[in-house]
C-alpha cells in the first residue's frame, strides 16, 4: 500500500499542501516500487517559502545567540532520539544500510550541536590605528535568506550542515528535499518544528529544483546559495547567482585518487578502501575513484582487497541486517555503471572479484574490481558513484602525484603511507580540498569541508561554515 504525505511543505510554520495540489511518487531502490506519494510544489509554493523567510529574517536576525543556540541543540536531542526512526525512512528511500543511515543521522545532530557552541563565541576584531583619534572594528552579521539545496546521498546530514550553521549565524532559510530523497528531510524539518523554531524562520519545499531554484534565485531578499551537487549545475547556478550577485557554497563533483604506497600498513589500507570506496553503496561524494597502488604492495593490497569484496552481503536493507550494500538510487544509476564497466571491458581491462550475486529486483550493482584499465576509458575518467574501484600500479612518487592530480575535480583525496616526509611531500602537491591521511573517514563537523578546481567554491564545517551565512561591516570611527 502506497502512504501519503500531502502535506509535505513546510511553509511559514505550518505543513502545507502544494498551491497546485500535485503529487509526486517516492520509489524504494531495493524493490523499484513507488511506496510513498508528496505533495510537490512548483515555483509558486518556493517563492510564497522566501516570502515568508524574508519576513521572519528581522526578528530572527536580532534574536540573541543563545536563544538561537537553544534551539539549535533542541534539533540535535531530537534527532538523537529518534535517530533509529529516521534512519528507516532514509534507508527506505535511498538505499542505504540503516546503521549507515543511524550514523548519518546522528551526525546530522553533531552538526546542530557543534554551531550552536561556535555561535556564542564572540568573533570580532579591533584592528590599531594609525591615528590616535581613530578606532576601527570589523564584526559579522547574518547575510539574509539563505537557499540549501541538498542531494539525495546524505539527504539529512548534507542539509543539516547548511541548515545549521545558516539558522545559527542569524539567517532564514529556504531547504530544497532532493526529489529522489525527500522524505528524512520531512523528518528532519520535524526536528525543527518540535524544537520551537519560529514561524517562517526555516521553510521546507519540494518541487523540480531547476524551476524552483531559478525562481528563488531571482528574488531580491536571497542572498545565500548553499548547494551540494554536479559541477553542471552548480556551473548553471553561479551563472544564475551573478545577476544578483548572490553568494554561493558550492560541494561539486568529486574524482578521489586513493594512494597506496610501499611503506603503509596494508591492512589499514584495505580498511580504509573498504570505507572510502564502499559506503553509501559508493555514492558519495568523496568516495574513492581511482587506486593507484605501488608495484611493491599491489598483489598484498589486492588480495587482501578482493578477500574482503568476497565476505560482502548485500541485499534490502529494510528486510535484512549486517548488509554492507544495498541498491543503488535509481534504474538511470545501475545502467549507468553497467554501460562504463562494459566499455572497459571491450578496451581490455579484467575482473579481479568474482562474480558476486546480487538480489532480484531493485538497482543492485555487485562491488567489483577491475585492473588493466585503459586511462582513455570513462571507468578511468569519470566520477563513478557505484561500489567499482579500477586499479592502477606505479612506482614512483612523482609519477602517481602527477596521475592523482590528472582530473579537473578537486575534492578529495587518500594517501596511505607510513612515512612523515612522504606525507608532508603528498599533502602538499596533491591538489584536492580534503587530504584523508590513513584516515578514510574525514568528515567532521569541526573540520572545513569543499573542494578546489571544478569541485566547488566555499567551505562547510568549522568556522569557515559559520561565516558563509555571514557579511562582515568594518566601522570607522574618528572623534
Amino acid at each position: 500500500m502506497v502512504k501519503e504525505i500531502r502535506e509535505s511543505l513546510f511553509i511559514n510554520g505550518r505543513w502545507v499542501e502544494p498551491i497546485g495540489k500535485k503529487s509526486k511518487g517516492i520509489s524504494n531502490p531495493a524493490t523499484g516500487k513507488i511506496f510513498y506519494e508528496i505533495g510537490y510544489g512548483e515555483a509558486s509554493d518556493a517563492l510564497a517559502a522566501v516570502e515568508a523567510a524574508q519576513a521572519a529574517f528581522d526578528s530572527w536576525s536580532v534574536k540573541s545567540v543563545r536563544a538561537r543556540a537553544d534551539i539549535l541543540n533542541k534539533v540535535a536531542d531530537l534527532l538523537r532520539q529518534r535517530a533509529n526512526e529516521i534512519a528507516r525512512v532514509l534507508a527506505a528511500e535511498s538505499g542505504k544500510p540503516v546503521p549507515q543511515a543511524v550514523g548519518e543521522v546522528n551526525f546530522s545532530a553533531e552538526y546542530f550541536q557543534w554551531f550552536a557552541e561556535e555561535v556564542r563565541r564572540p568573533y570580532g576584531t579591533y584592528i590599531p590605528s594609525d591615528a590616535a583619534n581613530k578606532r576601527h572594528i570589523a564584526y559579522t552579521q547574518p547575510s539574509g535568506v539563505a537557499l540549501c539545496l541538498s542531494p539525495w546521498n546524505f539527504p539529512v546530514s548534507i542539509q543539516a550542515r547548511k541548515l545549521a550553521p545558516a539558522l545559527a549565524a542569524g539567517c532564514t532559510v529556504v531547504s530544497r528535499a532532493s526529489e529522489t530523497a525527500p522524505l528524512s528531510v520531512i523528518e528532519l524539518y520535524k526536528c525543527l518544528e518540535d524544537a520551537g523554531i519560529p514561524q517562517g524562520v526555516a521553510n521546507l519545499i519540494q518541487g523540480p529544483a531547476a524551476t524552483t531554484t531559478e525562481a528563488m534565485m531571482k528574488h531580491p531578499a536571497v542572498r545565500v546559495v548553499s548547494f551540494t551537487g554536479s559541477t553542471p549545475v552548480g556551473r548553471s547556478l553561479m551563472r544564475q547567482a551573478a545577476a544578483g550577485m548572490v553568494r554561493l557554497a558550492l560541494e561539486l563533483g568529486g574524482d578521489a585518487p586513493f594512494i597506496v604506497f610501499d611503506d603503509a600498513d596494508i591492512e589499514k589500507a584495505v580498511e580504509g578502501a573498504m570505507i572510502a570506496k564502499f559506503r553509501n553503496n559508493g555514492q558519495s561524494c568523496i568516495a574513492a575513484n581511482r587506486f593507484y597502488i605501488h608495484e611493491g604492495v599491489y598483489q598484498a593490497f589486492v588480495s587482501s582487497f578482493v578477500s574482503k569484496i568476497k565476505q560482502m552481503k548485500i541485499g534490502d536493507p529494510l528486510t535484512e541486517t549486517n548488509l554492507d550494500l544495498g541498491p543503488l538510487i535509481n534504474f538511470e544509476s545501475k545502467t549507468r555503471i553497467e554501460k562504463i564497466i562494459s566499455e572497459a571491458e571491450g578496451y581490455g581491462a579484467r575482473h579481479v572479484t568474482p562474480k558476486l550475486e546480487v538480489p532480484d529486483g531493485g538497482y543492485y550493482v555487485a562491488p567489483v574490481i577491475m585492473e588493466n584499465v585503459p586511462e582513455t576509458t570513462a571507468l578511468a575518467k569519470e566520477e563513478l558513484f557505484a561500489p567499482v574501484a579500477p586499479l592502477f600500479m606505479f612506482s614512483d612518487e612523482d609519477e602517481v602525484i602527477k596521475k592523482a592530480n590528472n582530473t579537473d575535480m578537486g575534492l578529495a583525496a587518500y594517501v596511505y603511507t607510513e612515512s612523515l616526509a612522504r606525507s608532508t611531500r603528498l599533502t602538499e602537491s596533491l591538489k584536492f580540498g580534503i587530504i584523508g591521511l590513513n584516515n578514510a573517514l574525514p568528515s567532521v563537523a569541526y573540520s572545513p569541508m569543499g573542494g578546489v578546481k571544478q569541485s566547488g567554491i566555499g567551505r562547510e564545517g568549522a568556522r569557515a561554515g559559520l561565516e558563509e551565512f555571514m557579511d562582515v561591516k568594518y566601522v570607522a570611527t574618528e572623534f
